[in-house]
């Protein structure tokens, strides 16, 4: 995952400098989303309703092949943002559950104490 405190907690940016192994960890995700075709896939899963989609629904979005498409899922999967399942000939994925919001804690800077 994106990074936790021993409380479970995610640790923000602003919180504490990050160890070798986090930061390398986050390293891999900012790299799976770094790739405008990644952002735009994982948009795409993330907004669906029911949480879910089919590769097959995925792949006429873009002017890529197949296998490309798969190889940008794989980054992802890799990355810890998305997940899938084979059903008969295809995939469907989903993001898995808390990245996005462990992700955007990781942003988000602390507002105790600051003044407008």
């Amino acid at each position: 995952m994106i990074g936790q405190n021993a409380d479970g907690c995610c640790d923000g940016l602003a919180s504490a400098p990050r160890d070798d192994e986090r930061a390398a960890q986050l390293a891999k995700v900012f790299k799976a989303l770094w790739d405008p075709v990644r952002l735009r896939l994982l948009s795409m899963i993330a907004s669906r309703e029911g949480g879910e989609v089919c590769v097959c629904e995925m792949t006429p979005a873009f002017d890529l092949s197949q296998p490309t498409i798969s190889h940008h899922l794989k980054l992802l999967r890799q990355a810890g943002l998305i997940d899938c399942e084979r059903r008969g000939t295809w995939v469907y994925y989903w993001v898995l559950p808390g990245v996005l919001d462990q992700l955007a804690a990781f942003l988000t800077t602390p507002t105790a104490g600051v003044t407008a």
